[in-house]
């Protein structure tokens, strides 16, 4: 047995003639409801932090910007990635990088002062950035985080008039008051800041 076709109605295809006709500008952009937000670094994946987790600013005028700081996370990518955005943890870093593949994650606006130091002065002068790994492991610290991040570094420091030495790209054990020890003794310093100025 064969179906009856159906066919549009004279209405419908009245309307669809007209909305063809509307100029494009007054229909909805779809890409409006999008909300993105803009990496400071270009490639890094936008992956906010819990707004509970750092402090809105608008650095570096309200403060300077003096140093990066360098993290070991005692965490994986992941679990780091959960901690940040969970309103209960008070932490944060601008920066997250994955031990695989040295992959980049933006957690926090560079203007912005995240909760990674323990030392409320060197929060507000630095930008923090975490690398995914264990002090002890140092098969987490592989070639492409250290490249990556030398290369996330050296952007900074150029960008805000950082020194590229390690009196401004210091470790998280070097903040005073600090009761942390990483990156850690497997981390290279001497590779790293190299790396950095050949970035």
């Amino acid at each position: 047995m064969e179906r009856a076709r159906s066919f549009p109605s004279r209405r419908r295809l009245l309307k669809g003639a007209a909305l063809a006709a509307l100029p494009y500008s007054l229909l909805p952009d779809t890409r409006a409801t999008a909300q993105t937000t803009t990496v400071d670094y270009p490639g890094a994946e936008w992956t906010q932090a819990s707004t509970s987790n750092y402090t809105a600013s608008e650095r570096p005028t309200s403060y300077p910007l003096d140093y990066v700081i360098i993290h070991v996370t005692q965490e994986n990518y992941s679990d780091t990635l959960s901690i940040f955005q969970n309103p209960q943890k008070n932490v944060s870093a601008h920066y997250l990088m994955r031990s695989a593949d040295g992959h980049v994650a933006q957690c926090v606006r560079e203007h912005d002062i995240a909760w990674h130091a323990g030392n409320w002065d060197y929060n507000t002068r630095s930008i923090g950035i975490e690398h995914e790994g264990w002090v002890d492991r140092p098969a987490y610290f592989t070639n492409a985080l250290y490249e990556e991040s030398a290369k996330l570094t050296a952007a900074i420091c150029t960008r805000y008039g950082i020194p590229k030495d390690r009196e401004h790209i210091i470790g998280h054990y070097e903040v005073p008051g600090t009761d942390h020890t990483d990156p850690g003794p497997h981390w290279d310093w001497t590779r790293y800041i190299r790396l950095v100025n050949f970035a």
